[in-house]
């Protein structure tokens, strides 16, 4: 990263819950633009000035899928210089476990919002380095 370089910074969250029968699920929400548009993804997006970062991944999850959680658990920072095609991107990745599974409400830049499976999830092309950041979150739990 040259000195003119700047990061953006963002925050993810990875939302799991299981469905009554004992089933992991993970809430994504389909991208509505590129980059990855029509991809699943984890709720998320970028931080507003000033705000910190576990306040932008609670209001980020609220946006885009009508959820709120409790307790956001941080998980890592993700900083790979390639992880996002727009440039230098900086995520804060938290965790939130649901007792029950509501249904989500896609909005602002979100095309859906659903729960997967974790093991649909996982065998999809998640955009970014999302596979990783859930791999990441089940390993905290």
């Amino acid at each position: 990263m040259s000195v003119d370089e700047v990061a953006s910074l963002t925050a993810d969250v990875v939302v799991l819950a299981d469905d009554g029968d004992g089933v992991g699920h993970v809430l994504l929400v389909q991208r509505g633009h590129e980059p990855y548009a029509g991809c699943w993804a984890l709720p998320g997006g970028y931080l507003n000035q000033g705000e910190r970062p576990k306040t932008a991944a609670a209001r980020e999850l609220a946006e885009e899928t009508g959820t709120t959680a409790g307790a956001l658990v941080f998980v890592g920072v993700y900083a790979e210089p390639d992880r996002d095609p727009r440039g230098r991107v900086v995520t804060f990745a938290y965790r939130a476990r649901l007792a029950t599974m509501p249904p989500p409400v896609a909005g602002d830049d979100a095309a859906a919002a659903r729960w997967l499976p974790l093991h649909e999830a996982l065998d999809n092309d998640l955009a970014f380095d999302h596979a990783a950041i859930i791999v990441d979150a089940l390993r905290t739990v």
